[in-house]
């Protein structure tokens, strides 16, 4: 008579119930009796389910349960859900590449806001050691799109398992991939975990999905010299994400990633190097002058429009470094002879019994029509003429605008330099001819990646800036700061990408040399967060991408300049 097996506790919290299942029941099997599907929005709206939390730790649907648990399945609605989707989307485009173009690599460059940019490349590198280019052609694409359309639809495993470090790097030597043996190389692992599609093996910083048939929908199209792979728009499963006009930050990310590969530092595995041998100081000085370099061209832009540009205009994301750039190109202006002044545009809320309200009920204060948009287009205009004005300010204790009986008048060579979300959008300032504003876009695009196919978000790195900051100068706890992240990327991609392609110069405030300045802040806030927490799965995923990263010590970060924009972030800022 066969032996029954031991009955599980598994608490569900999707739907508050807690089954029995056999030791050894598949994630995949219990989702399929309890929980297939997930509702995402008010109206009912439900999606599939594509991996589960166990224990706040995320887990693909092969996961087989042993003991009592508390499990969460969760969707492409959900953050975790979409990078699982994203990581196996990507090696389904690494295998296709493999088969119509054996003779050259998949490199996936960086973030778009309308998906992930990737090129095709050619094994032998080019005299400068930087990656050469492969051209690829419309039909090529379709091609490759045709081929991850016959991968998914077999269905097709994905396959987890465990190999020695050396096995690992001479896959990826086989395979063309320098930067990520070079990246396992520099961290001494002893082993790897590889994830396998019909002989294609490769890396990833998170789980996959269970199998190709789990990817509903995607696209890819031609942008530059290489391709977009486009994911579904987030919470949704039926629709790509829109093709948007995005010329401006492409240019900004290439060019800092042509600058990473002029230095010599093609990756995480190369900046690690670099930092083991010592070289960190070096790293940042370097960095640092670009930083300068571009604040200084930066004035001369607007030195060279002097006389009808009289405001600058700045805007950015969450932790981009706005503060310290608007110092730093005042800085640089007041070389050139001119004179900044600086007013917040805090300063012209409307009275907080006139906020717009959202869609719940709430009041909205980061609307455009939380602002005095007619008063605030009144007075420039009036500084345009030469007129005097009284510089607001906005009492956040009584909610209302205050007298300050304080005066501005702009002489000829006075400049008004101007911060916030809305500095960006047009309708903000549609009474004053546009003309005489200069706009600027400031936010940390990193396109410093860990290896060929894990990129570094831009959003990671600013939250690892927001996190060491806000715990430092405002007492936030790290939890917090994770818990209130996804409400402030609502108002970023409400108010401020929509309109980044508006600014006249962008100027990326990412630094070389900050994720290893960062880990030495961010890691020991991070381990602080306990496992029962919400926070705790993000937290889990930030100390995993972190472990990829040498940080920095003491003694290299005291080399860093008073000036830094990092010093934002850290202390020790002298602005």
């Amino acid at each position: 008579m066969e032996e029954k097996k031991a009955e599980i506790i598994v608490s569900c919290t999707n739907d508050g119930v807690r089954h029995k299942v056999e030791a050894g029941t598949t994630l995949a099997e219990i989702s399929k009796k309890w929980c297939s599907k997930v509702k995402v929005a008010k109206d009912g709206t439900s999606l599939p389910v594509l991996v589960a939390l166990v224990d706040h730790n995320v887990n693909n649907l092969g996961y087989r349960i042993y003991e009592p648990h508390t499990v969460e399945f969760l969707t492409y609605a959900s953050p975790e859900g979409r990078a699982c989707y994203i990581h196996s989307l990507v090696l389904v485009l690494q295998k296709a590449v493999s088969e119509i173009f054996p003779d050259k690599v998949l490199v996936v460059e960086h973030s778009l806001p309308s998906g992930i940019y990737c090129e095709v490349v050619e094994i032998e590198k080019a005299e400068d050691g930087r990656n050469r280019p492969y051209f690829i052609k419309d039909d090529e694409i379709e091609a490759l799109k045709a081929r991850m359309q016959e991968l998914i639809a077999a269905d097709l495993p994905f396959v987890r398992k465990r190999v020695p470090a050396e096995e690992a790097i001479a896959i990826f030597e086989e395979h063309h991939q320098i930067d990520k043996a070079r990246l396992i190389r520099s961290l001494g692992q002893y082993s790897v975990i590889l994830y396998d599609l019909e002989g294609w093996s490769d890396t990833f910083h998170g789980p996959l999905l269970l199998s190709t048939g789990m990817l509903s929908k995607f696209e890819l199209i031609p942008f530059s010299h290489g391709l977009c792979l486009q994911p579904p728009v987030f919470g949704k499963a039926d629709k790509v994400m829109p093709q948007k006009r995005q010329s401006k930050i492409a240019t900004a990310l290439e060019d800092y990633a042509a600058w990473c590969g002029v230095v010599g530092i093609k990756g995480v595995g190369s900046l690690n190097t670099a930092i083991a041998k010592g070289y960190a100081t070096p790293v940042i000085n370097l960095a640092e002058s670009l930083h300068e370099r571009k604040y200084a061209a930066i004035a001369d832009m607007i030195y060279q429009r002097r006389g009808q540009v009289k405001f600058v205009f700045i805007a950015g994301p969450s932790s981009s470094g706005k503060t310290s750039s608007s110092l730093r190109i005042a800085l640089q202006c007041k070389v050139l002879g001119l004179n900044p002044k600086v007013i917040e545009l805090d300063n012209y809320f409307v009275d907080r019994d006139k906020t717009p309200l959202d869609e719940d009920g709430e009041k909205d204060y980061e609307s455009l029509y939380a602002m005095d948009l007619e008063y605030l287009n009144k007075q420039l205009n009036e500084l345009c003429e030469g007129k005097e004005v009284e510089v607001p300010r906005f009492d956040f204790k009584t909610g209302c605008r205050a007298a300050t009986g304080t005066k501005l008048k702009l002489e000829e060579n006075d400049i008004l330099i101007m911060e916030g979300i809305h500095a960006l959008n047009p309708e903000m300032t549609s009474a004053v001819d546009s003309s005489r504003i200069f706009r600027v876009y400031v936010s940390a695009l990193t396109s410093l990646n860990l290896d060929e196919n894990n990129n570094i978000s831009t959003s990671d790195n600013r939250l690892l800036r927001r996190m060491v900051r806000d715990n430092r100068v405002r007492g936030v706890d790290p939890e917090s700061t994770i818990m209130r992240w996804p409400s402030v990327r609502r108002g970023e991609v409400r108010n401020i990408f929509p309109f980044q392609e508006n600014a006249d110069v962008i100027f990326n405030s990412a630094l070389i040399f900050e994720l290893p300045m960062l880990k030495y802040y961010a890691e020991p806030l991070l381990r602080r967060i306990a496992p029962s927490s919400p926070a705790y799965p993000e937290a889990a995923r930030m100390l995993r991408f972190l472990s990829y990263i040498t940080a920095l010590s003491p003694a290299e970060i005291a080399t860093i300049p008073p000036t830094s924009i990092m010093r934002e972030f850290i202390g020790g800022q002298t602005l």
